[in-house]
């Protein structure tokens, strides 16, 4: 015995379900183009385009004609310079990852906590370095610092913690140290951010309950806070790590990688072979070699900490 399927035949005017099923599909394939053609135009193809540019010896001008096979990999890779600017983004890192990160989580916990008056205030104002123009931040740290007339010499001088002026920016042994701080400074309030969103998911019944079985500040924050939030963190340090990674802006407007290339990173170093008039002729293709070799890099790392994020993970649910 075969059951044939009824369907109700639609009213006029109304569409069915299976053509207005068809309609919105169609209607959200037609807002995502947009969002397509630009990921395709400003990230997708300018990464196929390196990848393609970094055999070729070539200077922007006209198409590529030169092809060069590994040249400018094997000279980024034999360069002291590049070295240099690839461990001073390596120091960029060190100082977020082992600096920026416990300080904003113990600020981030202190500023969870709900007795606090004026805490939605702090965290505003340590939220704004992030959303202030890094040019506009760069010529206000470069005044502040000035070894003549600056008014952190000024301070260090009055109290006479120093005896004579420092020059935070000119020197090459302070200048990489002041700019990390600076930077860790500027990217603190994103950090917190990501901590207090992490607290936010600790269930409150949970304290309670380790109050009530005698458990103190420590206990809770070793036995609660911190296995609870473990799965965020390690997605925090992935984000920090690569923001701080790509640091060019705050290096660029402060120093430009001087003095000395004592702060150069490899984002400007890219963008002096690039772009830089002072160099006889732009080097597309040698600049295109060292974007690719850093962004490998990066990747390496991501795909390493991936493993982790795993484990953490199922730890946390068992």
């Amino acid at each position: 015995m075969t059951t044939a399927a009824i369907t109700a035949p639609s009213k006029p005017g109304v569409p069915s379900k299976s053509r207005a099923r068809r309609q919105a599909v169609l209607w959200g394939w037609l807002f995502l183009v947009p969002l397509v053609v630009l990921f395709t135009a400003f990230s997708l193809w300018p990464i196929v385009a390196s990848w393609a540019y970094a055999f070729f010896d070539w200077d922007g001008v006209g198409p590529p004609e030169v092809f060069i096979g590994l040249d400018n990999f094997r000279e980024a890779l034999n360069s002291t310079s590049f070295w240099n600017a690839f461990w001073n983004s390596f120091l960029f890192s060190l100082g977020a990852l082992f600096i920026e990160l416990p300080a904003a989580l113990c600020l981030a916990m202190l500023l969870n906590n709900v007795l606090l008056r004026g805490r939605n205030i702090y965290r505003l104002a340590i939220f704004l370095p992030v959303v202030s123009t890094t040019a506009v931040i760069g010529l206000v740290i470069a005044v502040l610092l000035a070894p003549v007339g600056g008014v952190v010499n000024e301070v260090l001088l009055g109290i006479g913690l120093v005896d004579r002026p420092i020059n935070f920016l000119g020197d090459p042994n302070v200048a990489l140290p002041t700019l990390v701080v600076v930077d860790i400074w500027k990217g603190f309030g994103i950090t917190l951010i990501y901590w207090l969103a992490a607290l936010q998911t600790v269930p409150k019944d949970l304290y309670e309950a380790a109050k009530l079985d005698g458990a103190g500040a420590r206990q809770q924050l070793a036995n609660i806070t911190i296995p609870v939030i473990m799965p965020i963190a390690v997605v925090v340090l992935l984000l920090t790590f690569q923001r701080s990674l790509n640091t060019f802006d705050l290096v660029q407007a402060v120093t430009g990688g001087g003095p000395i290339f004592s702060t150069d990173v490899l984002p400007t170093y890219i963008y002096r072979y690039a772009f830089d008039a002072n160099i006889a002729a732009p080097r597309y293709g040698f600049a295109c070699a060292v974007g690719v070799i850093f962004g490998v890099f990066t990747l390496i790392i991501t795909l390493l900490q991936g493993p982790l994020l795993a484990g953490r993970l199922k730890r946390t649910a068992a």
